[in-house]
């Protein structure tokens, strides 16, 4: 049965660039409140979300045929394919970047003990590779993790990576004094040479030619602390966490290199990620992806730490009220169109992330892309980001129905409007315009559709399940 939406006036209320922080659910104890933080002067500014391809998915796949991570590898000729595959369908759309993530061995084998290769390969001869081809190389890789050898020298200092360990003292600072780190060497902020240490991380990469750094396991590293699996080790604490992120993002941006922030708790309303990176993950991992992923995954549910939200919808939804034209930008992490059903819920999981303002991370390979490229490349969605565009819902709340209605300005003034549908049946649904501050009579384009609809103060519109409907107002 098909139902009408109708949004009050009431609405009017909502600014089209206030903020809704008051409206968070979500509240933390005061100790997670921290003073004084230094500002990174200029780290937000003129920045907007990357368009880029992962090799996520090919790692999943791998994994669900029973390939171990430290057996997994691409080899040359695959990264060749890789490459020419993202260079001829995806870069002409603008998505200039190819990105590593976890799974396959991060490894160090020079003298300067940072990783070097990915896998069999050096992260220099892919990097090479992409740049023959007019692609840049983005590298899933964490500044406080300890790849090489503890004898290895920091380049400036008299200290060794050694000095770098947690070393027994200030064990008040420790979230769990007694346990051990799991899967990786933790660089502790305040140890000496490990601001030099940061430093010369973001050095090796940008001489690489490296722009993109994804750095994941963050909620570890602050509390030791995973909602789904307990005590991951230590946590060196808050003001640990905040000066690591401080060091990570005056580095970040000395050498120009952008900083992706995965795994967060975002304690306090996201204070320290929200100062100090330049996006930051708001959803649980892809996984196998799907509109369970996009939408269903425990709807309306929110969680005081990591993953706060378990779906991309609730996610951008909940903390839209950070993001914004310089400010952070909101990851909703990969997407995998051909674990979709339909050609509706394709149009909402890109729509959704260029209405927020967050990037678009396309992970589907040549053997599972079918017929969906289109949906990657449709060039007035990708207008959006072109433009920095961020929009806002009516409502950050999980359950109002509301925040299926996505809005916000392009800087020549047009407003675009998306009217998403999360229910399993048909909706028809209006929208007046006035009740989002938009006065008169617009004319509006279709961006789907790529077709004028004439000119009018409001829209009536019946999306199917699962489906949106992106409008343009001129």
């Amino acid at each position: 049965m098909k139902k009408t939406i109708l949004f009050s006036m009431a609405i009017a209320a909502v600014s089209l660039f206030g903020s809704c922080a008051n409206d968070v659910e979500m509240n933390y104890p005061p100790t997670h409140e921290l003073s004084n933080l230094p500002v990174v002067e200029g780290i937000h500014d003129g920045v907007k979300a990357p368009l880029y391809w992962s090799v996520y998915e090919y790692c999943l796949l791998e994994n669900a045929k029973g390939v171990n991570n430290n057996d997994m590898d691409l080899t040359s000729d695959q990264w060749d394919n890789i490459i020419d595959y993202v260079a001829t369908n995806l870069k002409p759309s603008g998505y200039d970047m190819i990105c590593t993530d976890g799974f396959i061995p991060m490894l160090a084998k020079d003298e300067s003990g940072y990783m070097t290769h990915y896998g069999s390969q050096a992260l220099k001869d892919i990097a090479a590779k992409c740049k023959a081809k007019g692609l840049k190389l983005g590298v899933y890789d964490n500044p406080l993790w300890i790849h090489g050898p503890r004898e290895t020298k920091i380049e400036g200092t008299e200290y060794t990576f050694n000095d770098l360990f947690y070393n027994g003292e200030n064990k008040d600072k420790l979230s769990h004094p007694t346990a051990k780190d799991m899967d990786f060497s933790w660089a502790v902020a305040e140890n000496p040479g490990c601001k030099e240490y940061i430093d010369g991380f973001f050095k090796h990469y940008k001489e690489m030619g490296v722009e993109f750094i994804r750095m994941d396991f963050l909620s570890w590293y602050e509390d030791g602390q995973d909602r789904n699996i307990g005590v991951t080790g230590r946590g060196y604490g808050r003001g640990t966490y905040a000066l690591a992120m401080r060091y990570i993002a005056e580095s970040a941006k000395k050498y120009g290199i952008f900083t992706s922030l995965v795994m967060p708790h975002l304690y306090a309303d996201a204070q320290v990620e929200s100062l100090y990176g330049n996006m930051v993950r708001i959803v649980a991992d892809t996984g196998t992806g799907g509109w369970w992923h996009c939408s269903a995954q425990d709807k309306g549910k929110s969680y005081r730490t990591w993953p706060n939200c378990m779906n991309m919808f609730d996610g951008f939804t909940y903390w839209s009220h950070i993001s914004g034209r310089n400010k952070v930008i909101l990851d909703g992490d990969f997407i995998r169109l051909n674990t979709f059903n339909t050609d509706a819920e394709k149009q909402t999981v890109v729509s959704l992330q260029l209405m927020a303002g967050g990037p678009v991370a396309a992970s589907d390979l040549p053997t599972t892309i079918g017929n969906d490229m289109k949906y990657y490349t449709n060039a007035e969605l990708l207008e959006l980001n072109k433009d920095g565009f961020v929009g806002k819902p009516l409502s950050d709340k999980l359950n109002d129905r509301n925040n299926e209605i996505w809005y916000g300005q392009m800087t020549n003034g047009d407003y675009v409007l998306g009217i998403f549908n999360r229910n399993d049946n048909s909706d028809q649904i209006t929208v007046d315009f006035s009740t989002l501050g938009i006065q008169g009579e617009k004319q509006i384009r279709d961006l789907w559709e790529h077709v004028d609809e004439g000119s009018a103060s409001s829209i009536t519109v019946t999306i199917p399940a699962h489906g949106c409907k992106i409008v343009r107002l001129k």
